[in-house]
């Protein structure tokens, strides 16, 4: 069962890094999900094994499940909430401005790329 949850996290966080990297604002978002479901994963993964409520009284030697595991994941899940808000706002933004959701090239950018192709900046 570990394995086939750390195959999941290596394939979202692997997918979420490609979509991070693509320049359309929307694959941003998408990616940046995936990486956050692949972040409460491991934090699943690393709560360990179910165990019994550790609020009930008296169970002797029994093994009790780790709330903080479950804590840190819903905190989690309310920063990606927030952060994704934002960047839907952003995407919003650009699209109501551009009526393209595509991050364009920065001017400074290319003038340096020109610069270094050239030999003129070594």
């Amino acid at each position: 069962m570990i394995a086939i949850l750390v195959f999941a996290i290596g394939l979202l966080f692997s997918c979420g890094t490609y979509l991070v990297l693509q320049r359309t604002l929307t694959r941003v978002i998408i990616g940046f999900s995936l990486m956050a479901h692949g972040a409460n994963l491991v934090l699943l993964t690393a709560g360990g094994r179910a165990g019994r409520s550790p609020i009930v009284d008296g169970g002797g030697g029994a093994r009790f499940a780790d709330p903080l595991a479950q804590a840190m994941i819903l905190t989690a899940i309310v920063i990606t909430f927030g952060v994704t808000a934002f960047m839907l706002a952003l995407v919003l933004r650009s699209w109501r401005l551009t009526r393209d959701d595509e991050v364009e090239d920065d001017l400074e950018d290319r003038r340096i790329a020109e610069l270094t192709e050239h030999g003129g900046l070594e």
